[in-house]
């Protein structure tokens, strides 16, 4: 595909780079954004810079958020006492959909995946454990997507988990195997949750 203007086709290189647009697409989005006002313009690009350079991560859970403590973990209303282990934000905002889950998280930032080169020491687990060990937790949900992956870093932190008091709980089988946490529909997510089990090897 032949561009005639340089600064059009390094754009749509650009946002070709993003996941799942391809150099049409990002063609059709970038002469959109030159048929929008300077303002607009200067807004959304003020947003992409400020979605790197601002966004944090919960120093207690690793959610992301504008502040140090995300707003889930400052919420007095939440059970302190209960933490669910997710993957990454996408399966806080789908649990967060469902309403049935009133306690706090733990982001692990991915999952256990040799074929990818991600180790435990790549992952956000050294922080769950500190708070399992200050006694801070009753119970830990995996609510990691039942992949081969997502069962591998389960079983490593059960091993890592069981000489504790601490409740170990799982997702009931409302989630296809093999499938995305957050891409379960609202009301089985839910129901998973509700009905979730103790985690058994």
């Amino acid at each position: 595909m032949q561009i005639s203007s340089k600064i059009l086709d390094t754009a749509v290189e650009q946002l070709s780079s993003l996941p799942g647009i391809g150099r049409r697409t990002a063609l059709r989005l970038a002469l959109h954004l030159l048929q929008r006002n300077e303002l607009e313009i200067h807004d959304f690009a003020h947003s992409i810079i400020d979605l790197k350079l601002k966004v944090l991560h919960c120093k207690k859970c690793g959610n992301i958020t504008d502040q140090e403590v995300c707003e889930i973990c400052l919420n007095p209303n939440r059970i302190e006492k209960i933490v669910c282990v997710v993957e990454d934000i996408r399966d806080i905002i789908a649990i967060e959909a469902t309403g049935a889950f009133k306690g706090l998280y733990h982001v692990l930032g991915g999952v256990i995946s040799p074929m990818d080169g991600i180790g435990p020491s790549d992952l956000n687990i050294e922080p769950l454990l500190m708070r399992v060990k200050n006694k801070n937790v009753d119970e830990i949900i995996f609510a990691l997507s039942p992949t081969m992956e997502g069962d591998t870093t389960n079983f490593y932190l059960f091993k890592k988990l069981k000489e504790s008091s601490v409740l170990i709980t799982t997702l009931s089988r409302g989630v296809s195997v093999g499938a995305e946490l957050h891409y379960a529909d609202e009301l089985s997510l839910g129901r998973s949750i509700s009905q979730r089990q103790k985690y058994d090897q």
